[in-house]
């Protein structure tokens, strides 16, 4: 920094800036081990100036120094001694002034330390007590003055402590508007150029603010009059000049009209720093340089002429170090010793040389030579405290210089001998040495990760676990030698394997970022992980940051929100190294609202253009833009959705309804979902004018004959565009050139009465309101109202396409007597008997609609060897119409079903008996079976033989076929034939063997039972049966249940059946009351009684029968199929008819004749919905009930088998 001197006009002024600055004093490192002695050294004192201020309490000025012996302190004041009021402590030469002793303790002080190596010192500290500044009193005068006329308004503000700011208000603190004509000056004044009649006031105050002693003054207001006159050119001329803190150069010109002012630095050009203020008034030159010396001229020119003046600008400034303050010395005795002092100042500083803080004395061996102190031949009485001092009349600098002369064997300071360090790291194996002359150090370590520095001191780059180990250093000079031992240890570094990776989160989710790492064992202990984001710690110990947990190797970060987002770097370290890693965390979230929304009017009020500023996406890509509108006409307050718009872009076109209030609001939308709405818009409204559609979806009906009802979608409320809305219809025979009929209508709808049926009409419809007509409106083509068809299909012929097809045409109906849009044709056909039973009438009914105008049709599903009969009929929507003649026609005979069941028993050694039952439908006249049977390669399972063999009697349902091949296994597959062809087979495996007498078994299956109903379809085996028992018992059965029963021969390679029966078990109670009971005369009577009644039922139901109908029973036998039987879902033995049905017999045994065996009629399935009774097994055993039928067309005949069973 530096000073000016300024010249300007007649006058000089020299201005001075002080500047202060701490003196320092180069430390020379002495150890203090033992009796070392070290001179003082200060090492801190306060600054320069010390004010004191009226509010502060108390000041303290401050001196520290270190020595050995430890230093002791005095004071001087203004160059005289001077004992402290209150030392702070003992140890250090500080004081503290109060308040009260401001006054009495201002002045410049010195600290000296001093012990019996010598003194060091301070500056001077100058302690200075600010007074509160005040305008003196005075009494002010008017100040009068004409138009035109220049005005000065003197300050004189009162002297203070800086930074002083000057203002001119009024009495109620208002600021005096400042322009080019009124200026204030660097010295305070207010100055006009020349005076305006508005000038005039009595209050123009001066105000002195100064803000570090925080007081303000001001001066008594001051008051101007300026008469009227006429206006009149003359110039003036007055300069001012500050160098506070920065070069202000300041020329008011009293000039009428106002002037212009101009500035110029003359044989040169303004400096880059140079500013003007003031209204260019003022010249600012900020951070002098020696460039910046030289004559500025300042110019002002207005129609009166012009005017200049010239500042000479010289630099100056207070002195500073060339390079840096005199170095402290270390020398040996006998030795050169030189001190210099490097300063430079303008004007050249003086300096002043000390010794121990007293002025240097000359000497033939110690002498000053211009900056520089020489000892020649320096012995230990040569050691002190030198200080160099230089000042000028801009300031001053000082610094202690510590000179040591003295002769000392090496001295090994370092006391830490044990040195730890990672793998790969740099350390630094300290040896820090004392001695005079210089010790030398012995390096016996080479290569190029060795480093031996000048302070001794061994560095190792790089380290290696071979650099594990003990270093010795060895220091020597010409006064002794000394070593140290030291033992360095190679850990293995700190490391993070699993770093935390870049994520994506939503915003309100959870983030989890991993940090796996390793370090030393022996580390272990001062291992710590720590977590920053954006470079701040995380403080996870907070109660305040519950939203972070830190788990096994992971930091969590819940709910997290968008200031969530940043750079997360984990730390893991110990106390010899760290390692880190950082992943980026961003949060993704839904998008801001977008911003600025604007409208502009295109081709019409209707059609505007909208506008926003996206707001932010939160990272994630908005994909479109929904404009909402609201109006307040029809549904205010709901927001309804208008026009996407793609993400790319932030405009929209819109086209508007009529006669509404808008406003629009906008959202963003991007892959975590929709933002929040925008501010709406102001509110937009639109015009009214004449519909802009007309309506839609025309719908053109007929309920009645001689009627049309046309409907249509009407406009939306916010489609009317204005008032008054109303639609015309009009309507005329299509193609007859009939006159338009119109009607205007408020409604959705028109009925036109008293038409001709069926006949077509051409409609339109126009909407309208108070504004005008929409749209030329479209012709829509409709019929009136429908009637049902008059005629009936002619030629209907049928061909019988096989058993079950029918092809069916006929000769389509005139479109005249269909009366409406022809709908199909309906082909009705009912089956009047199975041709196998010409006695029964069965009158199944069925039917197909085939749609559209056509003359023929396919009937699918028809019974074989069937009598139909088959009628036609046409159909419209009003209805159908009348029949066609019946057609009679036949099937044909088809071929039977499958057999229901084919069981092989009774194996011998070349022979095996056959049971099955008859098919349930022969479709035809049944002529007999046809049996195949194939031996079977038991390894390949290939067929190695085949045969077959024609049973040719109907009525036949067991075979022993003989002649097979011992100890083999056959595959017989049996088929029902009719004068057609066979049916599909049925196939039975079994293997031949000779019989070896193991016993039977019984195998029970539940059935049914009779409340409530249910079925669990599984078999139960019973224990072996002895083959000398001719009976079994069967117990743990329910009550009231229906049971199958079969008794299996249990061989060594298969179980054949040889018998198959159903049973029901009695409901509880009813053998004990027959035994009770049956003893008893009206017990007897009464069952008579029931047998009667039970007689004249069953006739009834056979007259039932033989009419047509169908026993319950046999209705749910149809709808419930055994699924459980292997092999029987949908067949029986033979599905019988409903004149083969019995009840049960209720007695006291049931008796089981050969015919009841297999091949009974009963399905087991038609068992299913027998209610369930409350039967159960009486005393002896026995079952409660039995089956028993005749034998019947269809029906399988039995073998005789084994006598009754008694179960």
């Amino acid at each position: 920094q530096r000073l000016l001197k300024t010249t300007g006009g007649v006058m000089s002024l020299q201005l001075i800036l002080l500047l202060a600055l701490t003196s320092r004093a180069a430390g020379l490192s002495i150890p203090l081990e033992g009796e070392m002695p070290q001179p003082p050294t200060i090492i801190s004192h306060t600054s320069s100036p010390v004010i004191a201020f009226p509010y502060d309490s108390s000041v303290s000025i401050r001196c520290e120094a270190t020595g050995n012996p430890p230093p002791e302190y005095r004071w001087t004041k203004d160059g005289q001694d001077f004992t402290p009021p209150q030392p702070t402590t003992t140890k250090t030469g500080s004081f503290v002034v109060y308040n009260k002793q401001f006054a009495q303790f201002q002045g410049k002080y010195r600290c000296f330390a001093s012990n019996t190596m010598g003194t060091a010192m301070t500056e001077e500290i100058e302690l200075i007590v600010s007074s509160v500044p005040k305008f003196p009193k005075e009494a002010i005068t008017s100040i009068v003055v004409n138009e035109g006329d220049p005005i000065i308004l003197k300050c004189n503000p009162p002297e203070g402590l800086p930074p002083r700011q000057i203002h001119w208000m009024s009495v109620d603190l208002q600021h005096i508007e400042q322009d080019e004509r009124v200026t204030m000056g660097i010295d305070g004044n207010l100055y006009f150029a020349n005076a305006l009649q508005n000038d005039s006031r009595q209050d123009y105050c001066c105000v002195a603010a100064f803000a570090r002693i925080r007081t303000i003054a001001q001066k008594t207001p001051m008051i101007v009059e300026v008469k009227r006159s006429n206006l009149r050119y003359y110039k003036h001329v007055l300069s001012h000049l500050s160098v506070v803190p920065a070069l202000n150069m300041s020329t008011v010109f009293h000039f009428s009209p106002t002037p212009q002012i101009e500035w110029m630095k003359m044989g040169g050009s303004l400096a880059e720093r140079a500013q003007f203020d003031k209204f260019g008034k003022m010249l600012i030159i900020s951070n002098i340089e020696e460039s910046d010396e030289g004559k500025y001229m300042c110019k002002a020119k207005n129609p009166a002429g012009e005017a200049a003046h010239y500042f000479d600008v010289i630099v100056e400034e207070p002195p500073k170090w060339l390079t840096e303050p005199p170095r402290s010395q270390l020398t040996v005795i006998g030795t050169e010793v030189h001190i210099k002092c490097s300063v430079s100042g303008k004007p050249p500083p003086v300096i002043t040389w000390r010794k121990n803080g007293e002025i240097f004395r000359v000497s033939p061996s110690n002498y000053v030579l211009d900056d520089t102190v020489e000892l020649h031949n320096a012995s230990p009485e040569d050691s002190a405290v030198y200080q160099c001092e230089a000042s000028n009349q801009h300031g001053s600098i000082l610094a202690n210089v510590n000179i040591m002369v003295m002769n000392m064997a090496p001295l090994i300071l370092t006391k830490n001998h044990q040195y730890d360090v990672v793998e790969g790291g740099d350390i630094i194996l300290n040896c820090s040495v004392f001695g005079s002359p210089s010790p030398e150090t012995l390096q016996t370590t080479e290569g190029e990760r060795y480093v031996l520095h000048q302070n001794k001191s061994l560095q190792i780059f790089r380290a290696e676990k071979d650099d594990s180990g003990q270093y010795v250093c060895v220091a020597s000079n010409s006064e002794g030698r000394s070593g140290l031992t030291a033992v360095l240890d190679v850990k293995d570094r700190t490391k993070i394997f699993n770093p935390p990776q870049d994520v994506q989160v939503v915003s309100g989710t959870a983030a989890q970022l991993m940090c796996k790492a390793e370090c030393d064992k022996s580390l272990q202990d001062t291992f710590e992980v720590m977590w920053m984001k954006d470079g701040d710690e995380i403080p996870l110990s907070s109660k305040e940051t519950s939203k972070y947990s830190v788990g096994e190797d992971m930091l969590q970060i819940m709910n997290v929100g968008l200031s969530d987002q940043g750079m997360y770097t984990c730390i893991v370290r110990t106390s010899l190294d760290e390692d880190k890693a950082t992943a980026l965390l961003t949060v993704l979230d839904v998008p801001d609202a977008p911003t600025n929304l604007e409208l502009l009017v295109l081709k019409s009020p209707k059609n505007v253009r909208l506008s926003w500023i996206p707001g932010s996406d939160h990272n994630s890509s908005i994909t479109e833009f929904i404009v909402e509108y609201e109006e307040s006409q029809w549904e205010p307050g709901r927001w309804k959705h208008l026009q996407k718009v793609p993400g790319n872009q932030a405009t929209a076109e819109l086209v508007l309804h009529g006669h509404l209030n808008y406003q629009f609001r906008v959202y963003a939308v991007n892959t975590v979902g929709p933002g929040p709405p925008s501010e709406p818009t102001e509110t937009y409204k639109t015009p009214p004018a004449a519909p802009d559609r007309n309506p839609e979806n025309i719908k053109i009906q007929g309920h009645l004959p001689h009627q049309m009802d046309i409907s249509w979608e009407p406009l939306l409320p916010i489609e009317h565009n204005g008032p008054g809305l109303e639609y015309k219809v009009k309507y005329r025979r299509l193609g007859v050139g009939d006159e338009w009929k119109e009607h205007l209508v408020k409604r959705h709808s028109f009925v036109v009465r008293n038409t001709s049926t069926f006949v077509p009409y051409e409609i339109t419809i126009q909407s309208r309101n108070s504004h005008g007509w929409g749209p030329e409106p479209k012709v829509v083509t409709g019929y009136s109202g429908e009637d049902v068809p008059t005629a009936a299909p002619q030629d209907v012929a049928v061909e019988v396409i096989n058993t079950t097809v029918l092809r069916v045409s006929w000769t389509p109906v005139p479109p005249a007597t269909v009366r409406g849009h022809l709908g199909g044709y309906d082909v009705h056909w009912v089956r009047k008997r199975s041709l196998l039973n010409l006695n029964r009438s069965l009158d199944e009914r069925q039917s197909l609609s085939f749609p559209g105008k056509r003359s023929h049709a396919f009937v699918p599903g028809l019974e074989p060897f069937s009598e139909y009969r088959l009628t036609v009929n046409v159909f419209n929507k009003k209805g159908k119409g009348p029949n066609s003649d019946p057609v009679t026609f036949n099937t044909p005979e088809g071929v039977p079903k499958q057999v229901p069941i084919l069981t092989a028993s009774n194996s011998q050694k070349d022979s095996v008996f056959l049971v099955w039952g008859p098919p349930p439908e022969t479709n035809g006249i049944l002529t007999g079976y046809l049996l195949q049977y194939h031996l079977i390669n038991e390894t390949t399972l290939e067929v190695v033989d085949s045969q077959e063999m024609n049973i040719t009697g109907a009525d036949t349902t067991q075979w022993q076929l003989q002649s097979l091949e011992e100890h083999s296994l056959y595959r017989f597959d049996l088929s029902a034939c009719t004068r057609v062809g066979c049916g599909p087979s049925r196939a039975q495996e079994s293997y031949i063997a000779t019989q070896t007498g193991d016993g039977f078994m019984s195998h029970l299956i539940k059935s049914s039972s009779r409340v409530p109903p249910s079925s669990d379809g599984n078999w139960r085996i019973s224990e072996a049966v002895n083959t000398s028992q001719s009976f079994h018992i069967i117990d743990g059965l329910k009550p009231g249940t229906v049971y199958t029963v079969r008794l299996m021969a249990k061989r060594l390679l298969d179980n054949g059946s040889i018998f198959e029966g159903v049973f029901q078990t009695r409901m509880k109670g009813v053998a004990s009351t027959q035994r009770n009971l049956s003893s008893q005369g009206w017990f007897i009577g009464t069952m008579c009684a029931v047998a009667l009644l039970t007689l004249v039922v069953l006739i009834a139901c056979f007259v039932r029968r033989n009419k047509g109908g169908k026993y319950a029973v046999k209705e749910k036998e149809d709808l419930h199929p055994d699924v459980e039987s292997p092999g029987m879902n949908d067949d029986t033995f033979c599905e019988y008819s409903d004149s083969e049905e019995k009840p049960l017999k209720g007695s006291s045994a049931c008796s089981l004749t050969g015919n009841d065996a297999i091949g009974d009629g009963v399905s087991r399935d038609s068992l299913v919905d027998y209610a369930d009774g409350g039967g159960e097994f009486s005393e002896d055993g026995s079952f409660i009930g039995e089956y028993s039928r005749p034998k019947h067309r269809g029906s399988v005949s039995e073998p005789s088998g084994p006598g009754p069973v008694t179960a």
